[in-house]
């Protein structure tokens, strides 16, 4: 359950998806292919969708992208993928959506930066063409606001015109006015234009926590669009990882936020849905979503016999993994499942009891026997090596799961 009041909001539909309101927060990712490459995208795409990105978005930045967005889209369709498919317009997007209507069709959503959809006069008569196509398909936009790419000529107003204020503020405040200002002010000139108001979804991306924070509560301070949250860029591994929580958690936990992505520069050949996990683990550590059974385990300390507990952690947990797709078919709530994985006598049992079902094993120096406990009560005493009692406790989690979520079924 979501401890956090949620900011009330409009839905907005995405596909299949539905976006804002009471409806759960959306996961959402990116593809890196070279969209042309139909197959390797669709792949990746699938890939994707399959570790749990809601919403994939994919470039739409020439016309072969365009052309192959519908050919992307159909073959997701025959392997049995329903996958909102949103197309990501710079410089171009009012271009491509009229030479190639099927990728307006086939896309779920179109992304629009009011800072790259042209300069002075082209820039409200591309923003219209774009908004124009969305409503002949029924399509929504994200409008997504860049700190390194806002509007210039909305900027360099602004800047005058706070250099000529009796009370100035500095550079990077007039920035964060100008992005709330054109988010703000394209949301609602595309409803000037006729889009409907339940068909807008705002973004604001920028690189530093501090600066998520703020530009996203005054966003949502000023309408109810639902709002898709991220940094533009967070980095890699750890510090990508670390980044991208220091900035979404404070807002989802003031109940801000209804779609996220974590914006990770993977390692070459590393797996793109490596995003996709972190932003899941996120909205499962504040209590928002599960997504999986919990697994809780003990760090280590030198009571810890060897590094018996934490490969049977890391066990336990992939075993728990590679059966979630088939679990989650099977057994409805199986997500909410917590295990205990602990490696000595101090925390073992009581932690071992709080979980719906935990094993404690033994530390140094202990008798080398690992109790196990069911919904708080002692239920069996596991004994013998490593792999032996790994395999009989699995054994035992999914003697638990059918018998408490097949009910459910």
């Amino acid at each position: 359950m979501n401890p956090f009041v949620r900011r009330k909001t409009v839905t907005v539909p995405v596909g299949s998806v539905r976006v804002g309101s009471d409806h759960p927060i959306v996961v959402q990712s990116m593809t890196n292919t070279d969209t042309s490459d139909v197959h390797g995208t669709a792949q990746q795409v699938a890939t994707l969708h399959q570790a749990g990105s809601e919403v994939v978005r994919i470039t739409v930045n020439d016309e072969a992208a365009a052309r192959a967005v519908p050919e992307i889209a159909r073959i997701l369709e025959e392997h049995g993928l329903d996958v909102p498919l949103v197309g990501d317009f710079h410089y171009n997007g009012h271009l491509l959506l009229r030479k190639v209507p099927e990728a307006a069709a086939a896309l779920a959503k179109y992304r629009i930066n009011p800072g790259n959809v042209g300069a002075g006069a082209r820039h409200d008569e591309n923003f219209r063409s774009i908004i124009e196509v969305a409503m002949e398909h029924d399509k929504p936009v994200r409008i997504g606001v860049n700190w390194g790419s806002l509007d210039g000529a909305l900027l360099t107003k602004m800047m005058d015109e706070n250099a000529a204020s009796d009370d100035p503020v500095d550079a990077h405040e007039v920035t964060m006015r100008a992005m709330v200002a054109s988010a703000i002010g394209s949301a609602r000139m595309a409803e000037e234009i006729g889009l409907a108001h339940d068909r807008i979804i705002l973004s604001a991306k920028v690189s530093r926590a501090p600066d998520l924070w703020d530009v996203y509560r005054r966003i949502a301070a000023l309408c109810d669009y639902p709002l898709h949250l991220g940094l533009t860029e967070a980095g890699m591994g750890t510090k990508g990882a670390v980044a991208s929580t220091a900035g979404l958690a404070p807002v989802l936990a003031e109940g801000i936020g209804d779609t996220i992505r974590v914006s990770l520069t993977p390692d070459p050949g590393a797996p793109r849905e490596r995003e996709v996990e972190i932003a899941q683990e996120i909205l499962s550590a504040l209590g928002i979503r599960r997504f999986a059974p919990a697994v809780t385990a003990c760090p280590g300390c030198g009571r810890t016999t060897s590094t018996l507990f934490q490969e049977m952690a890391r066990d336990i947990d992939e075993y728990l993994k590679t059966h979630m797709p088939i679990w989650r078919e099977k057994y409805p709530g199986v997500e909410r499942l917590n295990v205990a994985v602990m490696g000595c006598v101090v925390n073992g049992p009581g932690e071992s009891k709080h979980a719906d079902i935990g094993i404690s094993l033994p530390g140094t120096g202990e008798t080398p026997r690992a109790p196990v406990y069911r919904d708080g009560e002692l239920v069996g005493t596991l004994q013998g090596d490593g792999p032996s009692i790994a395999r009989a406790f699995n054994e035992m989690v999914t003697e638990y799961i059918e018998n408490r979520f097949g009910a459910a079924s």
